[in-house]
């Protein structure tokens, strides 16, 4: 089930040439920063759009470790992160995306005559074809 809110700890490695970030539950989701507070930015977003993703794919979503349990070195901070999911997924679900089509020269010529928007004709028919009024919930 999904949830509308997360809460990961967050290492946050300083270096000379920036801030590298991880969180020990979710290997591959790795952002990066030059300053804490763009860190901080970065690592909202990177969480979201990995937990959208393992959403997306049915993955389970791991529990958040115990920041008490999490080693450190001296060059790094444990932070959490929390995320709240609904404006990320209604963002992404909502993203137009861009698809080619084919009309025959004929149609295109006389639908330009008519300065006919082609993006709204094509949701609209798509949603009546479909028989859906609006988004629908994944």
């Amino acid at each position: 089930m999904k949830k509308d809110r997360y809460i990961y700890p967050a290492i946050f490695n300083y270096a000379k040439d920036g801030i590298s970030i991880e969180f020990p539950d979710l290997p591959g989701c790795f952002p990066s920063a030059d300053t804490t507070e763009e860190a901080f930015k970065n690592t909202k977003e990177a969480l979201a759009l990995h937990l959208y993703s393992m959403e997306y794919d049915n993955d389970p979503i791991p529990q958040a470790s115990d920041i008490y349990k999490i080693k450190k070195t001296d060059n790094q901070a444990i932070v959490l992160i929390e995320v709240w999911m609904s404006p990320y997924r209604d963002e992404i679900e909502n993203k137009s995306v861009k698809k080619t089509l084919t009309i025959p020269k004929w149609l295109d010529d006389l639908a330009q005559d008519h300065n006919v928007n082609f993006s709204h004709i094509l949701q609209d028919a798509l949603k009546k074809y479909l028989g859906v009024s609006e988004k629908r919930s994944s």
